[in-house]
């Protein structure tokens, strides 16, 4: 399976945004990708108020993000952002493309170093895998790497490839910490991990200020927490193949799910 991972400097404009798009996943089709995956808040930046720009899953926004995606033939995975009844809004990826229409509402929400999603996010419940050319993809979201039973738990739903879109703060050592993460919840889960980061604002010279804007380093991690392949700080475009087949022969060598005790 070849994926892509789009490292884009998502704007406050959601139409602007949509070109990010359409032009990423041209590229990656071109270069023989199957799935494209884009960071969390693609549809619009954190930073700015959500709740004027949140849509629902079948409203315009999203049902461009299917046309892309089907004129292109990949399965596209990209952040947007939903209403809810309480007056926040959801954080969602949209998950559309090759025989695949569904979203994933994020279940860990981003209450620390200072910053609280949940004032004005609402978490969510579940969690979603996806089955794509044979092969099971988990779905998880930024802060969510923090967790490895989520992680785990997909792996019992038979991923054998986690996809993380991201918008990660900055801040000192935290490029480290999402590196680290991303190995780890690849090890201890013994899938495939591909992280998409937002790009670095301080690589275009912009101020991300306090919130959470992304660092850069998108990054494919192998199921024993190898670094196979990752991006620096600016946007950028990381195209990676993975075998998912080989995760039986991982699992038998290094069999941490089969061995859990609690």
């Amino acid at each position: 399976m070849r994926v892509a991972l789009a490292q884009i400097l998502a704007t406050d404009d959601p139409a602007e945004n949509l070109e990010l798009v359409r032009d990423h996943a041209a590229l990656a089709a071109q270069q023989g990708a199957t799935v494209v995956v884009f960071p969390e808040a693609t549809m619009c930046r954190f930073g700015v108020s959500l709740k004027p720009v949140a849509e629902p899953v079948d409203g315009p926004w999203a049902g461009e993000i299917r046309r892309i995606a089907e004129q292109h033939g990949v399965l596209v995975v990209a952040g947007m952002f939903t209403p809810t009844d309480d007056g926040r809004v959801t954080n969602t990826l949209l998950v559309t493309g090759r025989g695949v229409d569904t979203a994933y509402d994020k279940i860990h929400l981003y209450d620390a170093f200072g910053f609280a999603e949940s004032d004005t996010v609402a978490p969510g419940a579940k969690p979603l895998t996806v089955t794509v050319d044979g092969t099971t993809l988990g779905l998880a979201t930024c802060y969510d790497i923090r967790f490895p039973e989520l992680f785990r738990a997909l792996a019992d739903q038979g991923a054998t490839v986690t996809l993380l879109p991201a918008s990660w703060g900055a801040g000192p050592g935290k490029v480290e910490q999402w590196q680290l993460l991303v190995r780890a919840r690849a090890l201890d889960a013994t899938t495939f991990v591909l992280a998409a980061d937002q790009a670095d604002p301080a690589s275009r010279g912009i101020d991300a200020g306090k919130a959470p804007r992304g660092v850069g380093h998108s990054l494919a991690a192998s199921p024993f927490g190898v670094t196979l392949d990752e991006l620096g700080a600016e946007p950028g475009l990381l195209v990676v193949d993975v075998d998912p087949e080989q995760i039986p022969d991982v699992r038998a060598a290094l069999p941490v799910l089969a061995n859990r005790r609690l």
